[in-house]
């Protein structure tokens, strides 16, 4: 099971780091034509005008997918923001307490984003809204990114409650071993 879901976090973070790469190629592309555009009316005095249909609306997605499927490769590797002040100074006993409700709270919430951006999904397809544009696409395929990118977050935050119930150390920690939470040490503890 440990073997897929590292595969599931590589994953998301491949495609994120795909979608990325795509706002860099369509905006580049654009750029380009901009730029050849402007040759032409500088040589020829008319330019042809030439435009990538709904380049930024594209781009507004791709950059939707590549967050949301980064979410999880991000928070599997420690990426995500976490103040450990508080949890530092904590003894053994209420670290690993604190790193359980934090991560219980942290599944809810993903499971409960996670199901209503799903519901949002389901009224799209349902409706058949589209987006404006010179190129309209129908909503649901790009809400689809951000779905599989939510649920495959929800994975890694209950992967990561699960991990501290049974007295693993979770990937998050993993990444940053000042944090271990089952080490007896800080780095405030003196010999």
């Amino acid at each position: 099971m440990r073997v897929f879901l590292d595969f599931l976090y590589k994953l998301s973070g491949a495609l994120g780091a795909l979608f990325l790469s795509l706002i860099l190629l369509i905006v580049l592309a654009q750029v380009c034509l901009n730029l050849a555009d402007k040759i032409l009316q500088w040589t020829t005095g008319s330019p042809i005008g030439f435009l990538i249909p709904s380049y930024a609306q594209f781009a507004g997605f791709f950059l939707a997918a590549g967050t949301f499927f980064a979410l999880a490769y991000s928070f599997r590797n420690g990426a995500h923001i976490r103040v450990n002040l508080m949890l530092l100074h904590l003894p053994d006993r209420a670290r690993r307490i604190a790193e359980i409700w934090s991560s219980a709270v942290a599944f809810g919430m993903t499971a409960f984003f996670s199901y209503w951006l799903t519901d949002l999904l389901h009224d799209s397809w349902r409706y058949g809204d589209s987006s404006q544009g010179l190129f309209p696409i129908k909503v649901w395929i790009p809400q689809l990114a951000m779905v599989l990118g939510s649920i495959m977050l929800t994975i890694a935050t209950l992967d990561a409650l699960i991990q501290n119930l049974v007295g693993q150390q979770p990937g998050y920690l993993e990444a940053d071993p000042e944090t271990e939470l089952f080490d007896k040490k800080t780095e405030f503890d003196h010999d």
